[in-house]
């Protein structure tokens, strides 16, 4: 087996799970939150248990009570609507996500059109897109550069989801500046490091095995995009699943190699799970492949620092 690395959870991820884990211990249960808090079915369950409730929007959350919103970032409709119904919010965004939305808001204010590149009706990019509901024109893909129509070509800018695949991103990039010479690009890269960080271990990994398995879930844009990026680069076949179970036999049937990886929003139990099922199935030799180190950790919501309570994740968690 080639175990790719980094994988697993980053550090937004890291950040969000720990505030409503501490939320709980602060506040008791229940605590809300609005859409699932990372796209990982096996976390939302555990915090389920530990009493958190998910709520698809806040008005179904009672007056008064605490709401968490979720690691992909939420428009200020939803900030003002969880206001007016007097909830006690607490902020779980991704820090990365919203370095993005305050680039949304100050080309806006420019009078710039952006160019959002991501996947419509995903949570982040409607967060980020009612930043700047009137300046935000969504790309979804490559071939949707050739067809989108703009006010000014001379004031345009990028903007991207930060969990794309970023090959896919910069060849959409590519064509619309065919189109548009002057669209500018956004002050730092959109998508985040961790995403990156993965994609960039999976292609190498994927060289050199015949079959890649990928542990997250549907919803998860990263752990899909890791599929994607498998089979692009090498591997002979490549699978999603949520829990080692899900593997079937015939996926295993004549291959030599297996690689693993799984989304940033995974937490390493499921890995260690899947490894021990292949080592059981005759996989027994594990080599890590190892393209970058990961340290990066990011402080709690301002509501969850209290005296003597450390302001970050925890460490390494990203690794």
């Amino acid at each position: 087996m080639l175990l790719a690395a980094p994988r697993g959870y980053c550090a937004g991820v890291d950040r969000a799970v720990i505030t409503v884990e501490k939320a709980l211990d602060r506040y008791g249960a229940p605590v809300y939150v609005r859409k699932q808090i990372v796209h990982n079915i096996h976390v939302v369950h555990e915090l389920e248990a530990r009493g958190a409730v998910f709520v698809e929007e806040v008005d179904e959350v009672p007056e008064g009570a605490h709401i968490v919103f979720s690691a992909h970032g939420v428009s200020p409709a939803v900030v003002d609507a969880a206001s007016d119904r007097g909830l006690q919010a607490i902020d779980a965004s991704c820090p990365l996500v919203t370095k993005v939305h305050r680039e949304a808001k100050r080309f806006a204010r420019d009078d710039y059109q952006i160019l959002l590149v991501g996947h419509e009706g995903h949570e982040e990019v409607e967060g980020t897109a009612g930043e700047a509901p009137g300046s935000v024109t969504i790309v979804n893909n490559p071939d949707e550069a050739a067809t989108i129509e703009v006010d000014d070509p001379s004031k345009l800018v990028w903007l991207s989801q930060t969990t794309l695949s970023v090959d896919e991103t910069m060849e959409t990039v590519r064509r619309l500046r065919e189109r548009f010479p002057n669209l500018q690009d956004p002050p730092s890269d959109d998508i985040c490091y961790a995403t990156q960080n993965r994609q960039v271990a999976i292609k190498k990994v994927a060289r050199g095995s015949d079959l890649v398995i990928v542990v997250g879930s549907a919803n998860s844009s990263n752990s899909v995009r890791l599929v994607e990026v498998a089979l692009e680069y090498g591997a002979k076949a490549a699978y999603r699943v949520d829990y080692a179970d899900e593997v079937r036999q015939e996926w295993l049937d004549g291959v030599e190699t297996v690689g693993i990886t799984s989304g940033a929003s995974v937490p390493d139990v499921l890995v260690q799970q899947l490894l021990d099922d292949l080592a059981d199935a005759g996989y027994a030799d594990v080599e890590e492949v190892r393209t970058a180190e990961e340290d990066l950790i990011f402080s709690l919501p301002k509501e969850l620092r209290g005296e003597g309570q450390p302001r970050g994740g925890r460490a390494g968690a990203a690794a």
